[in-house]
C-alpha cells in the first residue's frame, strides 16, 4: 500500500513539474529546441514511472533483517561522512576511502577494497580534473 501511496503523490508532484517545467523559456535562441526539452522529458520519465508503479501489482514484502539495516545505516553515515570531508581531504582521498567502505559494506576483502577504492578515486578524479576540465578539491592537507 506504501508504494501506491507514494506512486500517487509522486504524480502529483510530477503534474506539478510539468506545469512549471512547461513555462521555461530562454529570453535568447541558444540551441534549436531550447532549454524546456530536458525537464520536460525527464518529468515525463518520472511519471510514467510512477503511473506503472501505481498500477503494478504489489509484491509481498518483508522487512529487512537487522544486518542489512545496520548496512543501509552505515551506507548513510558514510555518505554522510563524505560529504562533511569532502572539502577537507580531497576528492581523491575521500572517494578511495568511501568505495573501499562500501566495498566492504558489500563483502568485499580489505585488499581489495583498497586496492579499488585507489583506482577509482584516482581515476576519477583524473577524469573529471584533466579530461572534462572540472576543478575538484585535492584537500587541505596538500595546500
Amino acid at each position: 500500500m506504501s508504494d501506491r501511496i507514494f506512486a500517487g503523490i509522486w504524480l502529483l508532484l510530477c503534474v506539478g513539474g510539468l506545469f512549471v517545467a512547461w513555462q521555461i523559456h530562454s529570453e535568447y535562441a541558444y540551441e534549436p529546441v531550447g532549454p524546456r526539452p530536458f525537464p520536460v522529458g525527464i518529468i515525463a520519465l518520472m511519471l510514467l514511472c510512477s503511473a506503472l508503479l501505481l498500477l503494478r501489482r504489489p509484491d509481498v514484502v518483508e522487512w529487512p533483517h537487522n544486518a542489512v539495516l545496520q548496512r543501509l545505516v552505515a551506507m548513510v553515515i558514510i555518505l554522510l561522512l563524505y560529504a562533511w570531508g569532502f572539502e577537507w581531504l580531497g576528492f581523491p582521498l575521500a572517494t578511495a576511502l568511501l568505495t573501499a567502505v562500501i566495498g566492504m559494506l558489500f563483502g568485499a576483502r580489505l585488499p581489495a577494497a583498497l586496492a579499488s577504492g585507489v583506482v577509482m578515486g584516482g581515476a576519477l578524479w583524473f577524469a573529471f580534473d584533466r579530461l572534462l576540465d572540472v576543478t575538484l578539491p585535492l584537500g587541505a592537507w596538500l595546500n
